[in-house]
């Protein structure tokens, strides 16, 4: 889980010409770093797993002073507002599949989503999987996140736990995408390949929501591989982009706008205005149709070590 600021720290190439003054500049929970009080710090398999607090935020890190990001956020006085943009988004996949009774969220970082779902659509099954062990630790510590009989954290790959869920004959009616690292979604929860997978995992009709950049040399990449699987989708930009796309067809904007009133209220609660949600909702496709489909094969990982493609 994880949200960037600005289009100059969205890939690990770029941020290596940057003097660090101005890259730590970029990132609002880096700025001022001095008075950044760290709370926790642990050395995970995978990675540093950090907490800090300033200006009344505690926030989820895997680098030293938030400088590539932040993974998770939350109000230390209201722990009920969502915070950052991109959850904000993401939780507008509900206005598309209103009343799900099965949800997949890949990728845990403070428990924002799953947190605030359980709000919405109580009812709901909601599995989580996060890789890290240490991160299930620290977002029930200090980020209030909770297993109940409904709720539970499963310490896996993300895709090996769609593989799995698939031998199960296992379906969702809403998937949420939002593994990170410390720079971005690891290779293989990106290709075609793994999509399909996602695409099979739901119900018919159900509903997939992915956390990515707005701006990186992937973005044209990451497009056409989901328009490869979906062929259309809703495309959220706010800070982040979010994919929002369905295993049948799009809702209509009359319908989107419909659902959106049933959660208005609740929203509200959240710091959440559904009335700034709707209109990001587009299908509009502003990236390159030539750009090469992701695959196991070529990953993104061969896209970033180029010089040029």
């Amino acid at each position: 889980m994880i949200a960037m600021l600005s289009f100059l720290e969205r890939t690990s190439w770029l941020r290596k010409s940057l003097p660090l003054a101005l890259v730590v500049g970029l990132f609002s929970c880096a700025s001022h770093a001095q008075s950044m009080k760290l709370v926790h710090s642990e050395k995970s398999l995978y990675r540093d797993v950090l907490v800090y607090e300033r200006a009344g935020e505690r926030c989820m890190c895997f680098t030293r002073n938030c400088r590539i990001g932040r993974q998770s956020c939350m109000d230390i006085k209201n722990p009920l507002r969502v915070v950052m943009n991109y959850p904000q988004m993401m939780l507008g996949s509900l206005f598309v599949k209103p009343q799900p009774q099965s949800i997949l969220v890949i990728g845990l970082g403070g428990g924002t989503l799953p947190q605030a779902l359980t709000r919405f659509v109580p009812n709901a099954r909601i599995d989580v999987v996060e890789i890290d062990p240490a991160v299930i630790r620290v977002a029930k510590r200090y980020f209030g996140f909770v297993e109940r009989p409904n709720v539970r954290a499963i310490a896996m790959d993300g895709r090996v736990y769609v593989k799995q869920a698939l031998r199960q004959q296992r379906r969702y009616d809403l998937i949420m995408l939002d593994a990170f690292d410390h720079e971005y979604i690891p290779e293989h929860l990106l290709t075609k390949e793994f999509l399909q997978e996602v695409d099979s995992l739901l119900a018919p009709g159900g509903v997939l929501a992915a956390n990515t950049f707005s701006s990186s040399r992937l973005y044209d990449h990451e497009s056409v591989t989901y328009a490869a699987v979906f062929a259309r989708f809703y495309n959220l930009k706010r800070d982040n982009r979010i994919i929002i796309a369905v295993n049948g067809e799009l809702p209509s904007t009359a319908t989107l706008r419909a659902n959106s009133r049933r959660f208005e209220s609740g929203f509200r609660q959240f710091g959440i205005a559904t009335s700034r949600l709707l209109p990001l909702f587009t299908t509009e496709a502003d990236w390159s149709r030539d750009a090469r489909v992701l695959t196991d094969q070529y990953s993104p990982a061969n896209l970033l070590n180029l010089g040029s493609e």
